[in-house]
């Protein structure tokens, strides 16, 4: 049986990642294991410089991707990508939570332009698209990448948007508990 497949997009900077901690929040406080892997925003001085990656299930963190990273890496705008961590973050906690029984719900948050430079990266993802895991991934939202639009075409898409945002935790939970009670 295939799980839930949901899939979250938006603007940027419009609460993506802040959604998706929350719904981790309350998946945790009900008992459900959580694996994969976050993105957050690096800030100095009141401005973005980058952007940490952190395995949900471990702690560990690492620098995604930073406008002041000092070795040889893709760029993406400003950005240079960090794929040392990326890979062995963000990539390795997606292979690990596809190999244990547990978590019950792997996220991905974000298969965006920085992610997609990594080859490793993407073998997880592609990994995790043929696994029974159910599957939260937040997606870039003009990507036009082959993996975003497959997974455009396959999940259950929800567009994050000013109006809906603060009811959006409740319906990833209400998708997810379907899901996982045999109902979605």
């Amino acid at each position: 049986m295939q799980l839930g497949r949901t899939g979250i997009t938006g603007k940027p900077r419009i609460g993506k990642s802040t959604i998706i901690k929350e719904v981790i929040r309350r998946l945790k406080t009900e008992g459900i294991a959580v694996g994969g892997m976050l993105t957050a925003d690096i800030h100095e001085g009141g401005r973005r410089v980058g952007f940490s990656i952190e395995d949900i299930r471990t702690g560990e963190t690492g620098i995604l991707a930073h406008v002041q990273l000092h070795r040889h890496g893709p760029k993406v705008g400003k950005y240079t990508v960090n794929l040392t961590d990326l890979d062995a973050i963000g990539a390795h906690s997606i292979t690990s939570a596809l190999l244990q029984s547990e978590p019950q719900i792997l996220i991905i948050d974000e298969i965006g332009p920085m992610e997609l430079k990594s080859t490793r990266f993407l073998d997880a993802v592609e990994n995790a698209l043929s696994s029974n895991k159910q599957l939260i991934v937040t997606v870039h939202q003009r990507s036009a990448h082959d993996l975003v639009r497959r997974i455009k075409s396959t999940f259950e898409i929800l567009e994050i948007t000013e109006a809906n945002r603060e009811e959006m935790v409740t319906v990833i939970l209400k998708m997810g508990e379907n899901s996982l009670n045999g109902e979605g």
